[in-house]
């Protein structure tokens, strides 16, 4: 299983960015999908997760309200809708799928620049 996401850019404050993470080699339908981030000189945060059956997403608290996960299995592909994004926001953005039992799958992640 291959992830490689996209979408990442440079934005000003109050912007917005859609990321995307396509997986490829198998299905993900039975996968969690979720987001990461690191910032320099910060610990890796997760930022987002929506399980296989799409119910409850989960988000850390600074992003919620700002951000939406969402997944399409006939793409296989997970979306990450950052809106009034903050300087806050800015870091590397990495996808990761997830499954009870089975290896996690990290993608390379896409760089995110929020200037204020």
């Amino acid at each position: 299983l291959q992830l490689q996401a996209s979408g990442g850019g440079s934005v000003q404050a109050g912007g917005s960015l859609k990321l995307s993470c396509a997986a490829s080699g198998r299905s993900v339908s039975d996968y969690g999908l979720g987001w990461f981030r690191r910032a320099p000189g910060k610990e890796r945060e997760g930022v987002s997760c929506i399980s296989s059956s799409d119910e409850s997403p989960y988000y850390v608290n600074s992003v919620r309200g700002r951000f939406s996960i969402s997944r399409d299995n006939a793409k296989n592909t997970v979306y990450l809708q950052m809106n009034n994004l903050k300087a806050e926001d800015t870091g590397l953005y990495i996808c990761n799928a997830y499954m009870t039992g089975a290896s996690d799958y990290y993608g390379q992640g896409t760089q995110v620049t929020v200037s204020s």
